[in-house]
């Protein structure tokens, strides 16, 4: 009758430890950011200064 308390009650003590089960992981979405490059502004400011000095130098 002691073995069968005894184990009676193990198993009642192991059943509640795992009650919960495995949670699955929260993993936080990666963040990726662009970088980007325009090679507009790099033709547009020269021409805007050689237009400048155009008007300049036909006054």
């Amino acid at each position: 009758m002691k073995k069968l308390a005894l184990a009676a009650a193990l198993s009642v003590a192991a059943s509640t430890a795992f009650a919960g089960g495995m949670a699955a992981p929260v993993m936080e979405p990666v963040v990726v950011e662009a970088q980007t490059s325009s090679s507009a502004g790099g033709i547009v400011v020269p021409l805007l200064l050689l237009l400048v000095v155009a008007a300049i130098a036909s006054k």
